[in-house]
């Protein structure tokens, strides 16, 4: 029954999409999810260049960053859209945190600044979207007040979604958690970093959109 309520979602946005030229696909998720690790795979599997920078430390990408006109194939189909790579979404951001990780007490207040400034921002731009991917991190509990907050949003705009469990290159991951705390979602398990499950991850992104 599931599979055919998926099948029903895609065909559904198939037909919005096909009337559409360029579609704005946004990718969500918490702070180090691997957001701009996967914008930066996307950009160069397809343009050859790089979105943004990423980092370990929380909160690297405090700015919505579009990147335009990428266009993927895989199997006969083709998807083109704009890409745009959305500040981590948090509930709490405290520039102390950023102190115990080697920051200065200036630069770590006017990071935890910037920061709150790039969630709402992203909050904001979900009215935009017409595609989201959201990024979790696959070696971390799913449950979390965050997350259950992302997909509450899309869910009350009706904008499609793609699960994507990042970093299975790692011990900890775990994509069965993922998709027990999300059913009613495909689950894609990627690790952004090495390239691994790319293949897979065109091709359910074509079949939710392409």
């Amino acid at each position: 029954m599931l599979k055919l309520i998926q099948q029903f979602i895609r065909k559904v946005f198939r037909d919005l999409f096909g009337k559409k030229k360029q579609i704005k696909l946004g990718l969500y998720g918490p702070p180090n999810s691997g957001k701009t690790t996967l914008a930066n795979k996307i950009c160069m599997d397809w343009l050859g260049e790089e979105l943004g920078t990423s980092s370990p430390i929380a909160h690297e990408t405090r700015e919505v960053q579009v990147k335009e006109q990428i266009s993927i194939k895989a199997k006969n189909k083709e998807l083109s859209f704009n890409l745009v790579d959305t500040p981590g979404i948090a509930t709490k951001i405290d520039y102390e945190d950023f102190i115990k990780v080697g920051m200065k007490e200036a630069e770590a207040k006017t990071r935890a600044k910037e920061a709150t400034k790039g969630v709402i921002d992203a909050i904001k731009w979900l009215d935009n979207m017409d595609v989201v991917i959201i990024i979790l991190d696959a070696t971390k509990d799913p449950y979390t007040q965050v997350n259950i907050t992302i997909i509450g949003n899309l869910q009350a705009r009706s904008i499609p979604v793609l699960i994507v469990a990042n970093k299975i290159d790692l011990k900890k991951a775990d994509i069965k958690k993922i998709q027990a705390a999300f059913p009613q979602y495909e689950i894609v398990g990627i690790s952004a970093k090495k390239g691994e499950g790319m293949e897979q991850f065109y091709e359910a992104l074509l079949g939710l959109a392409g």
